[in-house]
């Protein structure tokens, strides 16, 4: 297996990952790999919209003819 090491982490944010890593009862270098993992593993909901959306570029979308405001008196 492969190996990094990432430097130059503030301190507040070491300190975020040993607390999540606490609260899911794992160490923080396994919450890391889990972190890391799911990052690799989910594409996101906007690139999943534009994957299911992609049939549909290009297509010409008829508008409806927007009507003009109401007038309110104030």
């Amino acid at each position: 297996m492969g190996a990094i090491a990432v430097r130059g982490l503030d301190d507040s944010l070491l300190a975020a990952l040993k607390e999540r890593a606490a609260a899911h009862g794992r160490s923080t270098e396994a919450e890391v790999r889990a972190i890391l993992a799911d990052a690799v593993a989910s594409r996101g909901f906007a690139q999943s919209w534009l994957d299911a959306t992609e049939s549909l570029r290009g297509a010409d979308v008829a508008l409806p003819t927007r009507s003009a405001g109401r007038v309110i008196e104030l």
